[in-house]
C-alpha cells in the first residue's frame, strides 16, 4: 500500500493534549515522506458539549476495572457532534494551514468501522456487578480498508474518529483507542502511537516522574496494575494491536513538543504482551472479529 512504514496516531481527547503541536508534528513527518493515519477522540469537547446542551454524563466501570462511557441516545448524538463537528474540523483546517492533505472520517464513512451494539454491559455499581441496557456503544468487529487505503495511497492524511456502524445500519459509539489499533491492524502499520495527558504508564499515578519505560500487558484479561482510569483502555488497545502484528506500540505525553517524533524516538512507555499470538498484518482479531472481553 505504501513505500515507507505507516504509523498511526491516536491524539488523545484530554483538554490537556496539545492537537495543534501533534498537526505540526504530523506535518514534518508528512513532509519527509512519512504516511500517518490519525485518529482522534474528543473526551474534553463531548464534556464541554454536553454540559453546554444539559446532557448527564455517566461513566461504567466493568468488573476488570475498565471504565467506559455510558451512550445512551441523546449522549450519542452529542458524541457525533462533538467530534465530528467539533474536534475534527479544527484538526483538518490546522493540518490545512501547515499544507497538509487530510480529509476526516467517520467510521461511518464508506461502512469503515463495523461493530455490533452491545445488547447490555457489565458495571460494576455500589460493589455489584449490573447489567446496564440502552447502551448505544458497539464491539468493533470489521474494518473496512478501501477508503483509508485510497486516501494514504493518495498523499492524504485520514483524520477518523467514532462512531462505528452497527449490524442494523445505526451509529454507535466505540473506543477512539481500540479504534485506533483495529486501523493499525488492519492496514498493516508498523507503529502505533497513543498520545494522552500523561508521560506514558505511571507506576504512580500522582507521581509523572514515575513513568515506565516500558510495561508487559497481561495477554488476557484485565489489562494490568498501572491501568488506572483512562488507561485501561489505552493498555487494552495497546495489547489488541500487538496481538494482530503492529510491532511498536507507545504510550506517550501528548502535551510535549514534537509529541509523535519523540514517542518514535523512545520517549513515553513501550507497550509489550507475551506470549505473542504470531499474527502479523491483516490476520490480527481486529480485521474479522474482536474478543469482547475488553471495554464492556
Amino acid at each position: 500500500m505504501t513505500t515507507r512504514p505507516l504509523t498511526v496516531v491516536k491524539c488523545g481527547g484530554n483538554p490537556s493534549v496539545d492537537a495543534a503541536g501533534i498537526c505540526a508534528d504530523v506535518a514534518r513527518l508528512v513532509g519527509e515522506g512519512q504516511p500517518v493515519l490519525l485518529v482522534h477522540g474528543g473526551s474534553g469537547e463531548i464534556a464541554r458539549l454536553a454540559g453546554r446542551l444539559g446532557v448527564p454524563q455517566r461513566t461504567l466501570v466493568a468488573p476488570d476495572g475498565v471504565s467506559t462511557r455510558y451512550t445512551d441516545p441523546a449522549t450519542l448524538e452529542v458524541v457525533t457532534l462533538a467530534l465530528a463537528g467539533g474536534v475534527k474540523p479544527r484538526i483538518v483546517a490546522e493540518l490545512s494551514r501547515l499544507g497538509v492533505l487530510s480529509v476526516g472520517l467517520t467510521g461511518l464513512d464508506g461502512g469503515m468501522l463495523r461493530a455490533r451494539r452491545k445488547s447490555a454491559v457489565r458495571s460494576v455499581v455500589d460493589g455489584r456487578t449490573t447489567l446496564v441496557r440502552d447502551n448505544f456503544s458497539g464491539r468493533l468487529g470489521e474494518v473496512r480498508t478501501e477508503l483509508p487505503e485510497a486516501l494514504l495511497r493518495s498523499g492524504f492524511v485520514p483524520v477518523v474518529s467514532p462512531p462505528a456502524i452497527d449490524e442494523h445500519g445505526h451509529p454507535v459509539n466505540v473506543d477512539a483507542d481500540r479504534v485506533a489499533a483495529a486501523l493499525a491492524v488492519a492496514l498493516g502499520a508498523d507503529r502505533l502511537v497513543l498520545l494522552t495527558g500523561a508521560p506514558g504508564v505511571l507506576a504512580d499515578p500522582g507521581d509523572e516522574t514515575s513513568v515506565l519505560s516500558t510495561h508487559d500487558v497481561p495477554a488476557t484479561g484485565a489489562p494490568g496494575r498501572f491501568a488506572g482510569g483512562g488507561m485501561a483502555l489505552k493498555l487494552v488497545a495497546a495489547r489488541e494491536a500487538l496481538v494482530g502484528g503492529v510491532l511498536s506500540v507507545r504510550i506517550a505525553d501528548g502535551r510535549a513538543a514534537d509529541p509523535v517524533s519523540r514517542a518514535l524516538a523512545g520517549s513515553g512507555t513501550a507497550i509489550t504482551t507475551s506470549p505473542r499470538s504470531g499474527h502479523r498484518h491483516g490476520q490480527g482479531p481486529f480485521v474479522r472479529e474482536l474478543s469482547d472481553s475488553q471495554g464492556k
